[in-house]
């Protein structure tokens, strides 16, 4: 049998098949197989539902220091997000018998991650806007923030607020908002839940 190009065009075209045949072969069982659209709808049920205790900072009775509401909240993965979710209860309205040091329409722009502990929050301008002023109302703000953050996530351990994306001197003139901020225990006193 004499080799003629219609018969190498043949062998070439089987060959070719062969090999496109075994390459989407093995790319089909390699790739991970997608859950029932069941499965996967209760999964994201379940951690759309997920929620856990966490430790949010208010005004005490006396006005003087801050005192701890264990409040649930809803969990999210990752240290970024938990905060967020952290700070966007503690925007909520405070427990019977505490205030908010947070002003009233407040709203969280964003979280961010530093280096070594430092978290970066991004606050409206009413934070500083609609702020009653006065050193004790300022410090209270400050460290309901700080201390609602760390207390919950031990990977962070200083909190920097910015206002409107930029770093922000002060809220109301007192307190040094220009570097990030480590827990203050004397501002803060474990309270009833």
């Amino acid at each position: 049998m004499a080799i003629t190009p219609r018969l190498v065009a043949l062998w070439l075209i089987a060959a070719a098949s062969v090999g496109l045949g075994t390459w989407a072969s093995v790319r089909y069982l390699a790739r991970p197989a997608a859950p029932p659209p069941a499965l996967a709808d209760a999964r994201r049920d379940t951690a759309e539902g997920r929620r856990i205790k966490a430790t949010l900072f208010y005004i005490a009775a006396d006005g003087v220091r801050l005192e701890s509401a264990e409040r649930d909240v809803a969990y999210a993965d990752g240290t970024a997000e938990q905060a967020k979710r952290i700070l966007e209860a503690l925007l909520d309205p405070a427990p019977a018998g505490r205030a908010s040091a947070i002003p009233a329409g407040t709203t969280l722009r964003g979280v961010y991650l530093g280096e070594q502990g430092a978290a970066y929050v991004d606050f409206s301008g009413t934070l500083r806007s609609g702020h009653p002023g006065g050193s004790m109302n300022e410090i209270l703000t400050v460290y309901a923030i700080v201390s609602s953050v760390a207390a919950n996530l031990p990977a962070v351990t200083s909190v920097q607020i910015l206002i409107d994306g930029h770093e922000a001197d002060t809220l109301a003139g007192h307190v040094d908002l220009r570097r990030p901020l480590a827990p203050a225990a004397q501002w803060t006193e474990k309270g009833p839940s």
